[in-house]
């Protein structure tokens, strides 16, 4: 069974990480979507509505797992879960010069773990949670945001009027 772990820290959820999910799925045969902590970020939303949000947005599979891991390395995670694959977004030179030393580095920590890199449509290639945060607040930020998230992010974000 090919097993995958897509990590990020889904604060919020986008429609971008909505993709990744869904390309995940046909890539592999189980897809553990887990959020990670990372003690250097402020998150808007706490973990546990982070995966409630996660939960809500995308659609049900048996093969799919969503879940938390924290204080351990993607890769250390990855191998309790018998994953051999770690799924990662590409979207702009940056994310490819971080994501190929991130990549050199787990295979120095876990050679039987491979990465796999999908680069978003355009449509959703700048997507990110920290863009979407970054449109909350002038007048008219909700037709804006409203595109770039699922329905109960969007309606999450609304609930809290800003970031």
């Amino acid at each position: 069974m090919r097993t995958a772990v897509y990590a990020g820290s889904f604060d919020p959820p986008t429609n971008g990480h909505l993709w990744m999910i869904q390309e995940g799925l046909q890539l592999f045969d189980r897809l553990i979507v887990a959020i990670g902590s990372n003690p250097q970020k402020s998150y808007t939303f706490m973990i546990e509505e982070r995966l409630h949000l996660l939960k809500i947005s995308v659609p049900a599979s048996d093969r799919m797992e969503i879940a938390h891991f924290d204080n351990r390395y993607l890769v250390d995670y990855a191998k309790s879960k018998d994953a051999k694959y770690i799924l990662r977004g590409i979207r702009t030179a940056a994310d490819y010069e971080y994501e190929r030393v991130m990549r050199l580095i787990n295979a120095d920590l876990a050679p039987e773990i491979d990465s796999v890199f999908l680069m978003p449509p355009r449509d959703i290639a700048e997507l990110s949670s920290s863009m979407v945060k970054g449109l909350i607040g002038p007048d008219g930020w909700e037709d804006t945001v409203r595109r770039y998230v699922p329905a109960p992010v969007f309606d999450a974000l609304s609930a809290r009027g800003s970031a």
